[in-house]
């Protein structure tokens, strides 16, 4: 018992109040997260649209989320952490509720953009205000509990979603609006804003001008984006392609929310000791390691072909999953000048919203002209290149790291205005998603 109570303070043990009240909100979130999971099976059997419409509609679902996550990070660093993430929520709730009434392919194609758009504003206000009151030292331990309540949140609402969607798609949509209104109302009540402000500033504590020109001169960090990107591309297709793939097999959807719910009942039961096991272990191996491993899971479903067999798969790619999120969110984290963190965030955030565009589009493209074997092999080579990459880029992440790393203290949620000293700005000039996982 007394081992248990140890792990149990040494996993949750120490963190600020913030953070608790926004965990809570990102698990209420995450259990209504009915829509995206079941989008490309409403889209083609409730709509009747073809597999490449479907992918169209969830590829502008992304291109929304591009457009959200880059203004959405100048706003965190502008307007607010606070402001940001309630605009966003109440938009999204909204245009959930308007997706879920639209017909005509038009309508709901302008509802998915619309409804990425403000959904993924959120991201770089809520990565950036996680990083604002959680201490450097314990941000692995924050980054792990988050996700772990991302998918207990993503694992119950991947079988409830199965069982509603034969009830009605439509009370998708309105049960994904109530949980993510009731976000926004955790935050409005019980979240301050966390960004300090320098009285001095000129801008009016606005992030420097020439934000946009400093990180596309970041190499080390836009390297690091890039092979994010890649990777996303590959994951997604557990939401756009694998869906389409398991009913071809004659799969129900009720099945395919069970399969998928394996991905979050892994998590649910094994994030928490991850951190654990890679504390101390290069980072740049655990990554390559989990695009190793990802890329193995979607290779195999390629030979895919009864519900069990697909539930092997996605356990496998999870468990690359697993490595990926803490090591990913604290080299975010490490890589962003504190006063850039918001806009280092939407830049990072755009990776993922550039492949939820991109994945749908070219998944849909190669199974139909190149075949489904071809799209999971192809997975997995791509996770090879990743594990190459990360590998040779790895070593000059580090360095950066090490030289904006420096003792940060982290900011009790304020409402007014106040200059941090002189030390304390020097301090903070280190900054982790998502993530991360599938947009929401």
């Amino acid at each position: 018992m007394r081992t248990v109570r140890s792990w149990f303070r040494d996993t949750a043990g120490g963190l600020p109040r913030t953070f608790w009240y926004l965990w809570t909100g990102t698990l209420i979130n995450r259990l209504g997260s009915f829509v995206l999971v079941f989008l490309a099976i409403y889209l083609t059997q409730a709509r009747g649209f073809s597999a490449a419409q479907a992918g169209l509609v969830i590829g502008l679902w992304g291109v929304g989320g591009a457009v959200g996550t880059t203004v959405g990070g100048t706003l965190t660093d502008r307007w607010g952490r606070r402001p940001t993430l309630l605009t966003a929520h109440l938009g999204a709730a909204t245009m959930m509720v308007a997706l879920g009434l639209a017909r005509p392919l038009w309508a709901v194609a302008l509802g998915a953009l619309l409804l990425g758009t403000f959904a993924e504003a959120a991201r770089p206000a809520f990565g950036a205000m996680m990083i604002d009151v959680v201490p450097a030292k314990d941000r692995l331990r924050a980054f792990s509990l988050n996700y772990w309540a991302i998918n207990l949140g993503f694992a119950c609402a991947a079988v409830l979603a199965g069982l509603a969607a034969e009830a009605g798609y439509l009370l998708l949509f309105l049960v994904d609006a109530v949980t993510t209104l009731v976000t926004a109302l955790i935050i409005f009540f019980r979240v301050g804003e966390t960004r300090t402000v320098a009285v001095t500033a000129p801008t009016g504590g606005a992030a420097p001008r020439g934000a946009l020109r400093t990180i596309a001169a970041d190499r080390v960090f836009l390297v690091f984006v890039t092979l994010n990107l890649f990777g996303a591309v590959v994951f997604l297709q557990h939401i756009s392609m694998l869906p389409i793939a398991m009913s071809d097999a004659g799969l129900s959807p009720a099945t395919y929310g069970s399969v998928i719910a394996l991905n979050g009942v892994l998590i649910v039961f094994g994030q928490l000791f991850v951190p654990r096991l890679i504390r101390g272990r290069s980072r740049s191996h655990v990554l390559a390691l989990a695009a190793v491993v990802m890329g193995v899971g979607f290779g195999l479903t390629a030979f895919a072909d009864a519900a069990w067999f697909f539930g092997i798969t996605v356990l496998i790619w999870t468990l690359g999953e697993m490595l990926n999120s803490p090591s990913n969110a604290t080299l975010i984290a490490e890589l962003s000048p504190a006063e850039l963190r918001g806009r280092y965030q939407g830049v990072f955030s755009l990776s993922w919203q550039l492949a939820g565009a991109a994945a749908p589009i070219l998944g849909g493209l190669v199974r139909e002209r190149a075949g489904d074997s071809t799209l999971w092999l192809g997975c997995a080579a791509i996770g090879l290149v990743i594990a190459v990459g990360h590998l040779i880029s790895g070593p000059a992440r580090e360095r950066r790291a090490t030289q904006l790393r420096a003792p940060a203290t982290p900011v009790e949620p304020v409402t007014a205005r106040r200059a941090p000293a002189p030390e304390a700005a020097e301090a903070a000039a280190i900054a982790p998603a998502e993530p991360v996982r599938a947009p929401s």
